[in-house]
């Protein structure tokens, strides 16, 4: 069986599969970019999203047999700890306009469309936010992220970006880098990020049925998902 995966699942798909009693072949990367390979003709039997809207829409043009919603997520900011100033909150630092906000790439990534989302939620001060947002990961032409990093530890720590907006659901491994705070959104301003799955062949149904499992969902508690 063959899965396109968005980016987000990658750590916590092997744990994912040790518990599916069938081999699978698993292929990463920004959904919105592998929602139109598929679409290309590039074989494969389970599509999992970042959002709703892409398998939906293999759905809608005929290339998918149903569509399951299978976990939820949220953003977070990671800040490097020397741009931090004493009262500082999420607020402050994403309209402080001096320093520089890495995101990921609206439409190729679902996270760029979920950080549109929130500077939308932040009304007029989040449009100048956007304008100073810089999508660095998840683009088609994004430098990729080096194997082994996760995107907001490189960005910040290679000196690229002082802030970062990413899913909540990587909160644990980037408290342990040292010289980064990760910081909570409230839930006011945070959209819910919702994952669904496009079964593409009849074949794949049984790992749909798999991920909204009580044993997968406990899974992905475990990494930091929502249910």
């Amino acid at each position: 069986m063959r899965v396109l995966a968005a980016g987000s699942l990658k750590s916590v798909w092997p744990a994912l599969m040790a518990c599916f009693p069938h081999s699978v072949d698993s292929l990463f990367g920004p959904a919105g970019l592998l929602r139109e390979r598929i679409e290309a003709g590039e074989p494969c039997d389970l599509f999992a999203s970042a959002n709703m809207a892409h398998p939906q829409s293999l759905l809608d043009n005929g290339q998918a047999l149903s569509v399951i919603a299978f976990a939820s997520n949220t953003l977070c900011l990671t800040v490097r700890n020397d741009v931090l100033q004493t009262g500082d909150d999420w607020f402050t630092l994403l309209t402080r306009h001096e320093l520089r906000l890495a995101t990921s790439t609206p439409v190729s990534d679902p996270s760029g469309d979920y950080t549109q989302a929130l500077f939308s939620r932040m009304g007029p001060a989040g449009e100048a936010v956007r304008q100073r947002a810089m999508p660095l990961v998840g683009g088609r032409d994004s430098v990729p992220v080096p194997d082994g990093r996760l995107a907001a530890e490189w960005l910040l720590r290679e000196n690229q970006a002082d802030l970062f907006i990413g899913y909540s659901s990587y909160q644990t491994a980037l408290r342990q880098v040292d010289g980064l705070t990760v910081i909570d959104i409230p839930a006011a301003y945070n959209p819910r990020v919702a994952y669904g799955c496009a079964v593409i062949t009849p074949e794949a149904e049984r790992l749909a049925q798999f991920l909204v499992s009580a044993q997968a969902k406990a899974v992905l508690r475990q990494a930091g998902f929502g249910d």
